[in-house]
């Protein structure tokens, strides 16, 4: 590899002093390396933090540094451009950003020299709609999410699959989520943990009031839509979905979320010969 490009989270990297770093040994090599430091979107644009419009094409890698959070925007914002990215984790647990401040210098050596691989990561696409018109769509890489909005009290969620009803329940709410956004907020609800290297989606209710219900795997070519229900009484209820725990759409009983898989993947950098179990158990302790 022999252009960069380096979005940095400038809360976790305190001055841009690891930023300064990775610029200084990249030229020192003779390589070209830009950097955008990442902030929130204008108002009206199309992108969350990061403009694709900003990063040539001819990019061999960006560089994400930050946390997993970090990495799921650039993911997101520049899923066009199909440049793989490489995350330097400066936060706390970090499964998508394998590489530390401390392993830095040797991580770029293996760049420059083509000692890596690249892992495809499926995303989700959910469109929302209230009738047959669309308000919103968006793609996810970990999960979207959809939930209760207001007072604190559960939504009747009815689900179905390729059109066929599934499934209705009371709950604070349901994620839909890759096998890499298995190890995430689904797993705190106590979903299972998928290999990244799979093609399917999850689905995992939000403290249902069921003793019932269960995670649920479908084939990545599925198709998942789930409707806001009425509330007690026939009263309307809100929700709101939400992609990647990032932007978010405003729903109410009657609206639906169809979610695909994204006709576009995440391609992310993998340097170290760490295995995926390897990773949880140290994560996991």
């Amino acid at each position: 590899m022999d252009k960069f490009f380096v979005i940095t989270n400038d809360l976790k990297d305190k001055d841009f002093r690891l930023t300064k770093r990775i610029v200084e040994y990249l030229k020192e090599r003779g390589k070209t390396c830009l950097v955008r430091r990442e902030v929130p979107k204008p108002k009206g644009a199309s992108y969350g933090y990061t403009n694709p419009a900003e990063v040539p094409e001819d990019m061999d890698c960006v560089l994400v540094l930050g946390g997993d959070g970090t990495l799921l925007r650039a993911a997101r914002d520049l899923v066009k451009k199909d440049i793989p990215l490489l995350g330097v984790n400066l936060g706390t647990l970090g499964y998508l950003a394998e590489i530390d401040e401390a392993t830095v210098p040797w991580a770029l050596d293996c760049l420059i020299s083509g000692q890596y691989t690249l892992e495809r990561r499926m995303m989700l696409r959910g469109r929302v709609y209230r009738g047959e018109q669309l308000l919103a769509e968006d793609i996810a890489l970990n999960d979207i999410v959809i939930s209760r909005e207001g007072p604190l009290r559960v939504v009747r969620f009815c689900n179905y699959v390729n059109g066929e009803f599934l499934n209705s329940y009371n709950a604070d709410g349901i994620i839909i989520s890759t096998p890499t956004g298995s190890t995430g907020y689904s797993l705190s609800a106590g979903g299972p943990i998928i290999s990244p290297e799979a093609s399917l989606m999850l689905m995992t209710p939000l403290a249902p009031h069921t003793l019932n219900t269960r995670s649920i795997i479908f084939p990545a070519e599925d198709s998942i839509a789930v409707e806001i229900g009425p509330g007690r009484d026939g009263r309307r209820e809100t929700g709101m979905a939400s992609f990647d725990g990032d932007t978010t759409c405003m729903m109410e009983t009657g609206d639906r979320i169809v979610i695909q898989r994204s006709g576009r993947d995440t391609r992310i950098i993998k340097i170290s010969n760490t295995s995926f179990l390897e990773t949880l158990r140290k994560k996991m302790s």
